[in-house]
Parts: C-alpha cells; sequence; structure tokens
C-alpha cells in the first residue's frame, strides 16, 4: 500500500477544495468529497513510496524548516484518459520545486517510488476527483467553474499518509 509525504494547505485553500469537491458530487460526479474520514483532505503530494523508512521523518525535521511558502492553485488539468484524475495544477515557485527536491532526496532510496514523482517530472496538483469516466470529463470541468481563476494561499505543514494504516500524521 502507498506511503507519502503530502504538503498541507492553509485553512482558506482548503475551504476552497473542499467547496470544488462539493460542487463536483452535487453533479454527480465521485468527488474527494465522498470520503469522509477526518484524514481527506486537500493536499500536494511531494513524494510517494511502496514504503518509506522510518529514519526520514527525523531527517526531514532536520533539514526543512517547516516555514510556510506561496501556493497559487491554477486551471484544471486532467490526468488519464478512460478513468480520469481531475484536479487544479499548482503554479510551480522555485521555493515549492526547492521542497519537492529536497524530500525526493530523502527518499529516493525507498522501495516504489513511481517515475512521475521525480523531480523533473513532478505536476504539483491537488486532486478533485479520480476516476472520472471520459463521457463526465466535460461536466465535471463545468462543475468546477470556480476554477476559472486562480486561488492563492500558504502551505500549513508537512504530513505523513500511510495508505496500509489509514493514519497521517504530521511530520512539519
Amino acid at each position: 500500500m502507498v506511503q507519502s509525504v503530502e504538503l498541507l494547505l492553509d485553512d482558506r485553500l482548503d475551504e476552497a477544495v473542499r467547496a470544488e469537491w462539493d460542487r463536483l458530487l452535487g453533479a454527480g460526479i465521485n468527488s474527494a468529497a465522498r470520503v469522509r474520514s477526518d484524514t481527506n483532505r486537500p493536499h500536494i503530494t511531494l513524494a510517494v513510496a511502496a514504503s518509506i523508512p522510518p529514519g526520514i521523518e527525523g531527517l526531514m525535521r532536520e533539514r526543512i524548516d517547516g516555514s510556510p511558502i506561496a501556493v497559487r492553485l491554477g486551471g484544471i488539468v486532467v490526468f488519464g484518459d478512460r478513468h480520469a484524475t481531475l484536479a487544479r495544477l499548482v503554479v510551480p515557485t522555485t521555493e515549492l520545486l526547492a521542497l519537492h527536491r529536497e524530500v525526493f532526496t530523502l527518499l529516493e532510496q525507498s522501495p516504489g517510488i513511481p517515475p512521475h514523482i521525480r523531480p523533473g517530472e513532478w505536476t504539483p496538483h491537488v486532486t478533485l476527483a479520480r476516476r472520472v469516466p471520459s463521457g463526465r470529463i466535460g461536466a465535471a470541468i463545468v462543475a468546477t467553474h470556480a476554477a476559472r481563476h486562480d486561488l492563492d494561499g500558504t502551505s500549513a505543514g508537512i504530513r505523513r499518509w500511510d495508505g496500509q494504516t489509514k493514519r497521517e500524521w504530521r511530520v512539519v
């Protein structure tokens, strides 16, 4: 099962993304709003691996200061084809790319890192809906009408997510 390191969003951005999740769900699109767990929150995935060694978190605390960085949510992007993922692009900044590279450097020896998470291949985004049937992509984009403008905010820390135990915890 997947292990990840995720950048959390400030309250205003979190609320805005949740509102988009709700609009999608209201339009009959299975958005992230359908998951009612307290751990389900908007985020930017910085790293994914099959497993993450326990000592990595201490290294993250030592090497990443945790100060908020600027986050701008841009337009809609669609990943995939028959069953697509709908997301908000995150406009890459020097600070975001540097953070991603630092996290990746710490985890690069972990097993099961997908190629698209590597620096130079990574597309920062916030997922709105997964497994959207190709025939519903247009309706999903229309339902995110508020996504026609950028949203500015900041990060609100870094968490670890354990997909096997469905558990989260703050790292930075």
